[in-house]
């Protein structure tokens, strides 16, 4: 049960981390990603799609871009993680009966 979720949050990570080098160096190509990040071209590839289905991301001839929606995404991006984490924190059952005692 906690397994997929620590796999999504990897792989969530991985996105973040190639949304985050296709603002600093747009446009970037796949190779340059993988190169840089250690990533295999698979996952880089797969992570840009995922970013152009959420419309965070384009391609362009000289590789991937931004779009109108990317700011306003990361602009939102670290209230949403913290609510996510205070969620998380939450769930902990060793907390919630220590806090019961």
């Amino acid at each position: 049960m906690i397994d997929r979720l620590e796999k999504e949050v990897d792989m969530l990570e991985r996105h973040l981390q190639v949304l985050k080098m296709v603002i600093d160096n747009e446009p970037i190509g796949i190779v340059k990603m993988s190169n840089e990040t250690g990533y295999p071209h698979h996952k880089v590839r797969y992570s840009l799609r995922v970013l152009e289905e959420e419309n965070l991301i384009e391609p362009s001839s000289q590789g991937a871009i931004k779009t109108e929606r990317t700011d306003e995404f990361v602009d939102e991006l670290d209230d949403k993680l913290d609510e996510i984490v205070t969620k998380l924190e939450s769930m902990k059952i060793e907390e919630a009966a220590e806090i019961e005692s």
